[in-house]
């Protein structure tokens, strides 16, 4: 088994994937904590994702139709992986997928015939779409999405909603489940798509109070305890969402870090936090999209 890396290493690490310190000055600081340059590459190599453990549910899993599909967007056709199970005259609620900030990479790709195999009507976006989509090397995917424009890229990403209402084996309702960079993205999109039915946030970015005012859709809110980046905003957020009467549930997952539900990652996926959360999260989108019909086993 993996060790697991320090905590000061993880959110050093966290600092780095999201962009607050380059990769030069994350390494000279790792070095520092872990003592030598090859306890610095160990650990890193503990820090990574594993794509590897990726496939919960395979890619060629005989249960499940799956198909890259496109949409129509402000800039362009947006790509991504739709997948459901077969039977074209079944109706089924839909959900889309919005990748953390490596893009619809194989994990992403995973989770997404995870809710097909739950019953739903599941779409992968690929929101690097209008700059080619998204590249095998995650330090250039995440290079790529921090220079997104944010405005536009929600703009991109509400075209999904009708795209998805109007898709013949989806019931039209339609919600939306993202995870870190695509967490914020689901929040901003309970915002800007009137018709959206259920957001879904794995420890997102949180909405001020002017945004979180304007919130049309229930929302279902898991946060990380150690997550000290995310949580900053959280009290305020939630502030005003009581304040503005919004319809949501918010979670605090104690004792895990940022990314507690991605499995291809050893050094923070924690097996009974992701749980509890997908549990809840099923349970959250069947409520507010209607039942969902898994395929037959």
């Amino acid at each position: 088994m993996t060790k697991r890396p320090p905590r000061n290493a993880i959110a050093l690490y966290d600092r780095y994937t999201h962009g607050e310190i380059g990769r030069r000055a994350f390494f000279e600081r790792l070095v520092g904590l872990a003592g030598s340059v090859a306890a610095a590459n160990a650990v890193l190599s503990a820090l990574s994702n594993d794509y590897a453990r990726a496939a919960i549910v395979a890619p060629d899993d005989k249960r499940l139709a799956v198909e890259m599909a496109a949409y129509e967007g402000p800039d362009g056709p947006v790509s991504g992986m739709l997948a459901r199970g077969p039977g074209g005259g079944v109706k089924r609620p839909a959900v889309i997928v919005v990748h953390e900030n490596r893009g619809l990479n194989p994990h992403i790709q995973d989770v997404t015939r995870r809710l097909a195999v739950s019953g739903f009507l599941a779409f992968g976006v690929d929101l690097l779409s209008p700059l080619g989509g998204t590249p095998p090397d995650e330090d250039k995917a995440r290079e790529m999405i921090g220079a997104l424009d944010l405005t536009k890229t929600t703009a991109s990403l509400a075209a999904a909603v009708p795209f998805l209402e109007k898709h013949p084996e989806s019931n039209g309702s339609v919600g939306v489940v993202g995870f870190c960079w695509g967490g914020g993205m689901a929040n901003r999109l309970a915002v800007a798509a009137p018709d959206l039915k259920a957001a879904v946030a794995y420890y997102g970015q949180t909405l001020d109070a002017e945004q979180a005012a304007e919130v049309k859709a229930p929302l279902l809110l898991h946060y990380a305890g150690l997550d000290e980046r995310i949580d900053a905003g959280v009290p305020a957020f939630e502030a005003a969402l009581k304040s503005a009467g919004k319809d949501y549930q918010l979670f605090m997952y104690e004792g895990v870090d940022h990314a507690f539900n991605n499995d291809t990652n050893p050094a923070r996926y924690d097996k009974k936090a992701a749980a509890l959360a997908w549990d809840r999260t099923i349970a959250f989108l069947e409520q507010h999209l209607g039942a969902a019909v898994p395929p037959l086993p």
